[in-house]
Protein backbone atom coordinates (compact mmCIF):
# COMPACT_ATOMS: atom_id res chain seq x y z
CA UNK A 1 0.00 0.00 0.00
CA UNK A 2 0.95 3.57 -0.55
CA UNK A 3 1.04 6.28 1.97
CA UNK A 4 -2.10 8.72 2.70
CA UNK A 5 -2.85 11.13 -0.35
CA UNK A 6 -3.66 13.54 2.53
CA UNK A 7 -0.82 16.45 2.96
CA UNK A 8 -0.86 16.35 7.17
CA UNK A 9 1.74 19.38 7.12
CA UNK A 10 -0.93 22.01 5.29
CA UNK A 11 -4.21 23.36 7.39
CA UNK A 12 -7.59 21.74 6.14
CA UNK A 13 -9.54 24.79 5.20
CA UNK A 14 -12.43 26.37 7.20
CA UNK A 15 -15.01 25.12 4.98
CA UNK A 16 -14.17 21.64 4.75
CA UNK A 17 -13.82 21.38 8.66
CA UNK A 18 -17.83 23.13 8.58
CA UNK A 19 -18.84 20.25 6.30
CA UNK A 20 -17.37 17.56 8.34
CA UNK A 21 -19.08 19.21 11.22
CA UNK A 22 -22.55 19.10 9.49
CA UNK A 23 -21.62 15.48 8.45
CA UNK A 24 -21.28 14.51 11.64
CA UNK A 25 -24.12 15.66 12.98
CA UNK A 26 -26.58 14.78 10.58
CA UNK A 27 -25.07 11.08 10.78
CA UNK A 28 -25.29 10.93 14.79
CA UNK A 29 -28.89 12.11 14.90
CA UNK A 30 -29.75 8.75 13.56
CA UNK A 31 -29.29 7.54 17.10
CA UNK A 32 -31.85 9.41 18.76
CA UNK A 33 -34.45 10.70 16.44
CA UNK A 34 -36.61 7.12 17.78
CA UNK A 35 -35.85 8.08 21.52
CA UNK A 36 -38.99 10.18 21.88
CA UNK A 37 -41.06 8.38 19.54
CA UNK A 38 -40.81 4.62 20.79
CA UNK A 39 -44.54 5.03 21.92
CA UNK A 40 -46.18 6.02 18.55
CA UNK A 41 -43.85 3.92 16.73
CA UNK A 42 -44.37 0.52 18.74
CA UNK A 43 -48.09 1.14 18.45
CA UNK A 44 -47.97 1.10 14.55
CA UNK A 45 -45.71 -1.38 14.40
CA UNK A 46 -47.34 -3.74 16.78
CA UNK A 47 -44.66 -3.58 19.51
CA UNK A 48 -45.87 -3.47 23.30
CA UNK A 49 -45.02 -0.34 25.17
CA UNK A 50 -42.60 -2.63 27.32
CA UNK A 51 -41.04 -4.27 24.17
CA UNK A 52 -41.38 -0.69 21.91
CA UNK A 53 -37.38 0.01 24.46
CA UNK A 54 -35.86 -2.27 21.70
CA UNK A 55 -36.23 0.53 18.82
CA UNK A 56 -33.61 2.48 20.63
CA UNK A 57 -31.59 -0.66 22.55
CA UNK A 58 -31.03 -2.43 18.96
CA UNK A 59 -30.06 1.09 17.03
CA UNK A 60 -27.31 1.60 20.19
CA UNK A 61 -25.94 -2.41 19.70
CA UNK A 62 -25.89 -1.69 16.19
CA UNK A 63 -23.54 1.44 16.66
CA UNK A 64 -21.60 -0.37 18.75
CA UNK A 65 -20.89 -3.07 16.61
CA UNK A 66 -20.17 -0.46 13.96
CA UNK A 67 -17.40 0.91 16.54
CA UNK A 68 -15.80 -2.12 17.24
CA UNK A 69 -15.81 -3.86 13.92
CA UNK A 70 -16.17 -1.08 10.88
CA UNK A 71 -14.32 2.10 12.41
CA UNK A 72 -11.16 0.35 12.69
CA UNK A 73 -11.19 -0.30 9.20
CA UNK A 74 -9.97 3.54 8.61
CA UNK A 75 -6.96 2.01 9.74
CA UNK A 76 -6.68 0.32 6.38
CA UNK A 77 -9.39 1.02 4.43
CA UNK A 78 -9.28 4.26 1.86
CA UNK A 79 -11.46 6.38 3.96
CA UNK A 80 -13.35 8.56 1.63
CA UNK A 81 -15.03 4.65 -0.32
CA UNK A 82 -15.86 3.66 3.69
CA UNK A 83 -17.47 6.64 4.58
CA UNK A 84 -19.73 7.07 1.40
CA UNK A 85 -20.47 2.80 1.62
CA UNK A 86 -21.17 3.76 4.99
CA UNK A 87 -23.50 6.27 4.02
CA UNK A 88 -25.65 4.83 1.07
CA UNK A 89 -26.42 1.58 3.39
CA UNK A 90 -27.71 4.29 6.22
CA UNK A 91 -29.86 5.67 3.31
CA UNK A 92 -31.43 3.07 1.62
CA UNK A 93 -31.88 1.38 5.29
CA UNK A 94 -33.90 4.27 6.55
CA UNK A 95 -35.88 4.87 3.68
CA UNK A 96 -37.34 1.38 3.90
CA UNK A 97 -37.71 1.81 7.62
CA UNK A 98 -40.08 4.64 7.13
CA UNK A 99 -42.40 2.27 5.38
CA UNK A 100 -42.00 -1.24 7.20
CA UNK A 101 -44.96 -2.39 9.00
CA UNK A 102 -43.42 -5.58 10.14
CA UNK A 103 -42.12 -5.27 13.73
CA UNK A 104 -39.43 -7.41 12.97
CA UNK A 105 -38.33 -5.92 9.74
CA UNK A 106 -38.12 -2.26 11.64
CA UNK A 107 -36.05 -3.63 14.63
CA UNK A 108 -33.37 -5.38 12.29
CA UNK A 109 -33.33 -2.06 10.37
CA UNK A 110 -32.97 -0.28 13.23
CA UNK A 111 -29.80 -2.55 13.82
CA UNK A 112 -28.77 -1.53 10.90
CA UNK A 113 -28.76 1.94 10.90
CA UNK A 114 -27.23 2.22 13.45
CA UNK A 115 -24.30 -0.43 12.17
CA UNK A 116 -24.16 2.50 9.38
CA UNK A 117 -24.59 5.84 11.52
CA UNK A 118 -20.69 4.95 12.63
CA UNK A 119 -19.63 6.72 9.69
CA UNK A 120 -19.46 9.71 11.74
CA UNK A 121 -16.81 8.18 13.68
CA UNK A 122 -14.69 7.67 10.55
CA UNK A 123 -14.90 11.11 9.84
CA UNK A 124 -13.57 12.39 13.09
CA UNK A 125 -10.14 10.54 13.23
CA UNK A 126 -10.47 11.44 9.30
CA UNK A 127 -10.06 15.04 10.42
CA UNK A 128 -7.81 14.72 13.12
CA UNK A 129 -5.71 13.03 9.98
CA UNK A 130 -6.30 16.19 8.02
CA UNK A 131 -5.07 18.69 10.51
CA UNK A 132 -1.42 19.55 11.22
CA UNK A 133 -0.25 18.84 15.09
CA UNK A 134 -0.74 22.77 16.34
CA UNK A 135 -4.54 22.98 15.15
CA UNK A 136 -5.67 19.13 15.65
CA UNK A 137 -7.23 20.11 19.19
CA UNK A 138 -9.21 22.95 17.23
CA UNK A 139 -10.41 21.35 14.21
CA UNK A 140 -11.69 18.14 15.94
CA UNK A 141 -13.16 20.43 18.72
CA UNK A 142 -14.92 21.84 15.67
CA UNK A 143 -16.00 18.86 14.07
CA UNK A 144 -16.90 17.18 17.52
CA UNK A 145 -19.40 20.48 18.21
CA UNK A 146 -21.37 19.51 15.14
CA UNK A 147 -21.47 15.78 15.73
CA UNK A 148 -22.81 17.23 19.51
CA UNK A 149 -25.14 19.12 18.37
CA UNK A 150 -26.77 16.60 16.12
CA UNK A 151 -27.08 14.39 19.17
CA UNK A 152 -28.85 17.05 20.96
CA UNK A 153 -31.14 18.35 18.04
CA UNK A 154 -32.06 15.26 17.42
CA UNK A 155 -34.59 14.42 19.89
CA UNK A 156 -36.78 18.14 19.52
CA UNK A 157 -36.71 17.57 15.96
CA UNK A 158 -38.25 14.11 15.83
CA UNK A 159 -40.68 15.31 18.25
CA UNK A 160 -41.64 18.21 16.32
CA UNK A 161 -41.59 16.88 13.05
CA UNK A 162 -43.34 13.61 14.42
CA UNK A 163 -46.41 16.01 16.01
CA UNK A 164 -47.10 17.62 12.84
CA UNK A 165 -45.89 14.67 10.04
CA UNK A 166 -46.21 11.70 12.06
CA UNK A 167 -43.12 9.92 12.86
CA UNK A 168 -42.66 8.01 9.75
CA UNK A 169 -41.73 11.24 8.01
CA UNK A 170 -38.70 11.54 10.03
CA UNK A 171 -36.88 8.49 8.31
CA UNK A 172 -37.97 9.76 5.04
CA UNK A 173 -36.45 13.20 5.85
CA UNK A 174 -33.01 11.39 7.27
CA UNK A 175 -32.94 9.28 4.20
CA UNK A 176 -32.89 12.34 1.94
CA UNK A 177 -30.49 14.27 4.29
CA UNK A 178 -28.13 11.16 4.46
CA UNK A 179 -27.91 10.86 0.70
CA UNK A 180 -27.81 14.29 0.04
CA UNK A 181 -24.61 13.94 2.72
CA UNK A 182 -23.33 11.03 0.64
CA UNK A 183 -23.10 13.39 -2.77
CA UNK A 184 -21.45 16.35 -1.04
CA UNK A 185 -18.66 14.01 0.60
CA UNK A 186 -17.99 12.46 -2.67
CA UNK A 187 -17.05 15.84 -4.00
CA UNK A 188 -15.82 17.50 -0.65
CA UNK A 189 -13.33 14.74 0.15
CA UNK A 190 -10.02 13.91 -0.60
CA UNK A 191 -8.88 10.89 -0.49
CA UNK A 192 -6.91 8.90 2.22
CA UNK A 193 -5.49 5.62 1.63
CA UNK A 194 -3.72 4.05 4.87
CA UNK A 195 -0.33 3.09 4.54
CA UNK A 196 -1.06 0.19 7.17
CA UNK A 197 -1.29 -3.20 4.97
CA UNK A 198 -2.52 -5.06 7.87
CA UNK A 199 -5.48 -8.38 7.45
CA UNK A 200 -8.70 -7.88 8.89
CA UNK A 201 -8.30 -10.43 11.52
CA UNK A 202 -5.00 -9.17 12.76
CA UNK A 203 -6.52 -5.85 12.87
CA UNK A 204 -9.66 -6.70 15.29
CA UNK A 205 -6.83 -8.14 17.20
CA UNK A 206 -4.50 -5.47 17.60
CA UNK A 207 -7.54 -3.49 19.65
CA UNK A 208 -7.66 -5.55 22.45
CA UNK A 209 -3.27 -5.05 22.40
CA UNK A 210 -4.19 -1.12 21.87
CA UNK A 211 -6.50 -1.29 25.07
CA UNK A 212 -3.97 -3.33 27.24
CA UNK A 213 -0.75 -1.10 26.10
CA UNK A 214 -2.36 2.17 26.13
CA UNK A 215 -3.13 3.97 29.39
CA UNK A 216 -3.85 7.49 28.18
CA UNK A 217 -6.81 5.28 26.05
CA UNK A 218 -8.25 3.38 29.38
CA UNK A 219 -8.15 6.56 31.19
CA UNK A 220 -9.79 9.29 28.84
CA UNK A 221 -12.00 6.09 27.90
CA UNK A 222 -13.42 6.21 31.88
CA UNK A 223 -13.39 9.46 32.08
CA UNK A 224 -15.77 9.63 29.41
CA UNK A 225 -17.61 6.55 30.29
CA UNK A 226 -18.51 7.88 33.87
CA UNK A 227 -19.90 11.98 32.26
CA UNK A 228 -21.63 10.10 29.42
CA UNK A 229 -23.24 7.57 31.53
CA UNK A 230 -24.85 11.13 33.51
CA UNK A 231 -25.47 13.02 30.45
CA UNK A 232 -27.60 10.18 29.56
CA UNK A 233 -29.07 9.36 32.71
CA UNK A 234 -30.13 12.97 32.87
CA UNK A 235 -31.81 13.44 29.11
CA UNK A 236 -33.70 9.72 29.47
CA UNK A 237 -35.00 11.11 33.01
CA UNK A 238 -35.69 14.72 32.79
CA UNK A 239 -38.51 14.15 29.92
CA UNK A 240 -40.82 11.89 32.25
CA UNK A 241 -39.90 14.54 35.20
CA UNK A 242 -41.17 17.57 32.69
CA UNK A 243 -43.91 15.77 31.81
CA UNK A 244 -45.19 14.37 35.71
CA UNK A 245 -46.77 17.03 38.37
CA UNK A 246 -45.87 19.95 39.20
CA UNK A 247 -44.19 20.58 36.09
CA UNK A 248 -46.71 19.46 33.18
CA UNK A 249 -44.53 19.99 30.14
CA UNK A 250 -46.19 18.57 26.92
CA UNK A 251 -44.41 17.54 24.56
CA UNK A 252 -43.70 20.50 22.62
CA UNK A 253 -42.60 22.01 26.00
CA UNK A 254 -40.38 19.13 26.47
CA UNK A 255 -38.52 19.47 23.16
CA UNK A 256 -38.16 23.32 23.46
CA UNK A 257 -36.42 22.23 26.98
CA UNK A 258 -34.01 19.94 24.63
CA UNK A 259 -33.44 22.77 22.33
CA UNK A 260 -31.53 24.67 25.37
CA UNK A 261 -28.95 22.44 26.18
CA UNK A 262 -27.70 22.20 22.39
CA UNK A 263 -26.33 25.65 24.50
CA UNK A 264 -23.58 23.30 25.81
CA UNK A 265 -21.71 22.29 22.45
CA UNK A 266 -20.65 25.84 22.03
CA UNK A 267 -17.66 24.74 24.28
CA UNK A 268 -16.25 22.32 22.11
CA UNK A 269 -13.87 24.29 20.04
CA UNK A 270 -13.04 26.04 22.97
CA UNK A 271 -11.93 22.47 24.56
CA UNK A 272 -9.68 21.70 21.61
CA UNK A 273 -8.05 24.88 21.63
CA UNK A 274 -7.25 24.77 25.57
CA UNK A 275 -5.80 21.03 24.65
CA UNK A 276 -3.60 22.27 21.81
CA UNK A 277 -2.14 24.77 24.35
CA UNK A 278 -1.27 22.10 26.78
CA UNK A 279 -4.03 22.39 29.18
CA UNK A 280 -6.05 18.93 29.15
CA UNK A 281 -4.85 18.01 32.61
CA UNK A 282 -6.76 21.34 34.37
CA UNK A 283 -9.25 21.37 31.33
CA UNK A 284 -10.62 17.89 32.35
CA UNK A 285 -10.85 19.25 36.03
CA UNK A 286 -12.97 21.58 35.29
CA UNK A 287 -15.10 19.29 32.89
CA UNK A 288 -15.38 16.91 35.59
CA UNK A 289 -16.75 19.37 37.88
CA UNK A 290 -18.40 20.85 35.81
CA UNK A 291 -20.67 17.62 35.31
CA UNK A 292 -20.88 16.90 38.91
CA UNK A 293 -22.13 20.55 39.59
CA UNK A 294 -25.16 20.60 37.46
CA UNK A 295 -26.22 16.93 39.03
CA UNK A 296 -26.13 19.15 42.54
CA UNK A 297 -27.73 22.19 41.45
CA UNK A 298 -31.14 20.77 40.87
CA UNK A 299 -31.39 19.14 44.35
CA UNK A 300 -30.88 22.90 45.89
CA UNK A 301 -34.15 23.75 44.76
CA UNK A 302 -37.51 21.88 45.43
CA UNK A 303 -39.87 20.98 42.16
CA UNK A 304 -42.80 22.71 43.43
CA UNK A 305 -40.20 26.33 43.36
CA UNK A 306 -40.70 29.22 40.75
CA UNK A 307 -37.01 28.74 40.23
CA UNK A 308 -37.05 24.50 39.47
CA UNK A 309 -37.34 25.13 35.77
CA UNK A 310 -34.68 27.71 35.32
CA UNK A 311 -32.30 25.78 37.50
CA UNK A 312 -32.74 22.42 35.58
CA UNK A 313 -32.40 24.78 31.91
CA UNK A 314 -29.41 25.95 34.07
CA UNK A 315 -28.19 22.44 34.92
CA UNK A 316 -28.88 20.79 31.24
CA UNK A 317 -26.60 24.04 29.73
CA UNK A 318 -24.23 23.02 32.29
CA UNK A 319 -23.89 19.47 31.79
CA UNK A 320 -23.67 19.58 28.43
CA UNK A 321 -20.54 21.73 28.22
CA UNK A 322 -18.74 19.50 30.54
CA UNK A 323 -19.83 16.66 28.37
CA UNK A 324 -18.32 18.40 25.24
CA UNK A 325 -15.79 19.38 26.63
CA UNK A 326 -14.33 16.21 27.88
CA UNK A 327 -15.06 14.22 24.94
CA UNK A 328 -12.93 16.64 22.74
CA UNK A 329 -9.90 16.85 25.59
CA UNK A 330 -10.21 12.56 25.16
CA UNK A 331 -10.18 12.58 21.56
CA UNK A 332 -7.15 15.26 21.48
CA UNK A 333 -5.28 13.40 23.93
CA UNK A 334 -5.79 10.07 21.80
CA UNK A 335 -5.13 11.24 18.28
CA UNK A 336 -1.75 12.43 19.54
CA UNK A 337 -0.96 8.79 19.92
CA UNK A 338 -0.26 7.89 16.39
CA UNK A 339 -1.53 8.09 13.05
CA UNK A 340 -1.53 4.46 12.01
CA UNK A 341 -4.14 3.57 14.32
CA UNK A 342 -6.43 6.37 14.89
CA UNK A 343 -8.98 4.50 13.31
CA UNK A 344 -8.77 1.91 16.54
CA UNK A 345 -8.21 3.62 19.41
CA UNK A 346 -11.37 6.18 18.49
CA UNK A 347 -13.38 3.21 18.13
CA UNK A 348 -12.48 1.48 21.02
CA UNK A 349 -12.19 4.69 23.04
CA UNK A 350 -16.34 5.76 21.41
CA UNK A 351 -17.14 2.06 22.70
CA UNK A 352 -16.28 2.10 26.27
CA UNK A 353 -17.62 5.52 26.90
CA UNK A 354 -20.79 4.69 25.09
CA UNK A 355 -20.70 1.08 26.97
CA UNK A 356 -21.36 3.75 29.51
CA UNK A 357 -23.85 6.09 28.52
CA UNK A 358 -26.50 2.58 28.48
CA UNK A 359 -25.31 2.08 31.87
CA UNK A 360 -26.10 5.33 32.46
CA UNK A 361 -29.39 5.45 30.55
CA UNK A 362 -30.13 2.40 31.94
CA UNK A 363 -29.89 3.45 35.67
CA UNK A 364 -31.45 6.87 35.09
CA UNK A 365 -34.91 4.48 34.57
CA UNK A 366 -34.52 2.16 36.90
CA UNK A 367 -33.70 4.40 40.15
CA UNK A 368 -36.24 7.19 38.89
CA UNK A 369 -39.11 4.51 38.84
CA UNK A 370 -37.99 2.70 42.31
CA UNK A 371 -36.62 6.40 44.17
CA UNK A 372 -37.59 9.06 41.94
CA UNK A 373 -35.73 12.31 40.76
CA UNK A 374 -33.08 12.96 43.52
CA UNK A 375 -32.48 8.85 43.26
CA UNK A 376 -31.52 9.44 39.27
CA UNK A 377 -29.67 12.79 40.35
CA UNK A 378 -27.66 11.20 42.87
CA UNK A 379 -26.54 8.59 40.79
CA UNK A 380 -25.86 11.08 38.16
CA UNK A 381 -23.57 12.69 40.34
CA UNK A 382 -21.66 10.04 41.55
CA UNK A 383 -20.75 8.68 38.20
CA UNK A 384 -18.66 12.19 37.27
CA UNK A 385 -17.64 11.77 41.15
CA UNK A 386 -16.14 8.55 40.53
CA UNK A 387 -14.04 10.00 37.28
CA UNK A 388 -12.72 12.72 39.30
CA UNK A 389 -11.14 10.23 41.82
CA UNK A 390 -9.45 8.97 39.04
CA UNK A 391 -8.51 11.61 37.58
CA UNK A 392 -6.84 12.86 41.61
CA UNK A 393 -4.49 9.57 40.47
CA UNK A 394 -3.11 11.53 37.73
CA UNK A 395 -1.31 13.98 40.61
CA UNK A 396 -0.21 11.41 42.49
CA UNK A 397 1.69 9.69 39.30
CA UNK A 398 3.16 13.05 38.88
CA UNK A 399 4.24 13.61 42.37
CA UNK A 400 5.76 9.91 42.40
CA UNK A 401 7.58 10.15 39.26
CA UNK A 402 9.02 14.33 40.37
CA UNK A 403 10.79 12.00 43.49
CA UNK A 404 11.84 9.44 41.69
CA UNK A 405 13.84 12.51 39.06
Amino acid sequence: MHSASIPTEKSVSPSLIFILAAACGIIAANLYYAQPLIGSIGSTIGLSSGTAALIVTLTQVGYGIGLLFIVPLGDILENRKLILSSLLLTAAVLAIAAVIKSAILFLTASLVIGVGSVAAQILVPYAAHLSPEAVRGRNVGNVMSGLLLGIMLARPISSLVAEYMGWRAIYFISAALIFALALVLAKALPSRKPSTATAYPELLHSMLHLLKATPALRRRAIYHACVFGTFSLFWTTIPLVLTSPPFHFTQKEVALFALVGVMGAIVAPAAGRMADRGWVRPATGWALAIVIFSGLLPLLVPSNSALAVPILVVAAILLDMGVSANMVLGQRVIFSLGAEFRSRLNGLYMAIFFLGGAIGSAAGGWAYATGGWEAALLIGIALPAIAMAYYATEFSRLRKKNLID
